[in-house]
C-alpha cells in the first residue's frame, strides 16, 4: 500500500508558515499572474496586482520583483500538477492513477506553453530551468511509481529519471497544434513501456485504456 502524504498532498513546508489570509491572498496572485503572464510576458505588476484584488504593499511583501514572481508561478504551478498524484492514488487503482497523471502533465505542458516566454526572460542568466520545480515532481513520480510497482502493474526497478526521459517527447509538440492525439499517443506508448515485464499477469482492461483516452482529450475538443 503506498504511503500518502498527510491530507494527500505533496508540498513544501513553507506554505504552513503564512497565515490563511496571507497564504489566500499569495495564492490569489499566483492564479492572476499565470493567466496574465501566459498572454503576456511583460505583463505590468501594477495590473497583476489589481486584478488580484490586494495593495501594492501586500503584492510586494510577497513577489519583491518580476524575477521572484515568475519563478514562483512556475513552481506554484508545478506544485498543484505535483500534488494531484498523492489525490489520485487515493481514488483509482495505482496504473490508472499513473496513467491519469500522465495526462494532467500533458494538459500543463500544452496549457502553459505561453508563459514560455516569461520563464525564458526571467531565467536566461541560469541557463536551464532543470532545477524549478523538479523536487515536487520528483516526489509525485516516486510515490505513482512506488505503489505501482508494489501493486505488480509496471515493470521493477523504474526511477524518477527513466520516467522524466520516457515522456520527454511531450515537450516536442507544438500546442498550438491538434496536440491531443498526439499526447495520448505517446502516452499510451510509454504506458505500454512501463507494463512491459510487470509482475501482475492481466493487463489493463480494454475499458481503463478507454478512460484514459477520454481523461487525455477532457470533456472538449479543442483548447483556447
Amino acid at each position: 500500500m503506498a504511503v500518502i502524504p498527510e491530507g494527500g498532498r505533496v508540498q513544501e513546508e513553507k506554505s504552513a508558515t503564512l497565515r490563511p489570509d496571507a497564504q489566500r491572498n499569495r495564492e490569489r496572485i499566483l492564479e492572476v499572474a499565470l493567466a496574465e503572464l501566459t498572454r503576456a510576458a511583460d505583463a505590468p505588476l501594477s495590473a497583476i496586482a489589481k486584478k488580484a484584488g490586494v495593495g501594492q504593499g501586500t503584492f510586494y511583501r510577497n513577489f519583491p520583483n518580476r524575477e521572484a514572481l515568475v519563478l514562483e508561478v512556475y513552481r506554484y504551478e508545478m506544485q498543484q500538477v505535483a500534488d494531484t498524484a498523492a489525490q489520485l492514488l487515493q481514488t483509482r487503482a495505482p496504473d490508472q492513477a499513473l496513467r491519469e497523471w500522465m495526462n494532467r502533465l500533458a494538459q500543463y505542458a500544452m496549457a502553459k506553453a505561453g508563459l514560455a516566454d516569461a520563464l525564458r526572460k526571467t531565467t536566461s542568466r541560469y541557463g536551464s530551468l532543470a532545477q524549478l520545480g523538479h523536487g515536487p515532481v520528483t516526489q509525485a513520480v516516486t510515490l505513482l511509481l512506488n505503489a505501482n510497482e508494489e501493486a505488480g502493474t509496471i515493470r521493477p526497478g523504474l526511477t524518477p529519471d527513466d520516467f522524466v526521459l520516457a515522456i520527454a517527447g511531450l515537450w516536442q509538440i507544438d500546442p498550438h497544434s491538434d496536440w491531443q492525439p498526439r499526447a495520448t499517443r505517446l502516452l499510451d506508448l510509454v504506458m505500454d513501456g512501463l507494463r512491459a515485464g510487470a509482475s501482475r499477469a492481466d493487463g489493463p482492461a480494454t475499458d481503463e485504456r478507454e478512460a484514459d483516452r477520454s481523461q487525455a482529450n477532457g470533456p472538449g475538443e479543442g483548447r483556447t
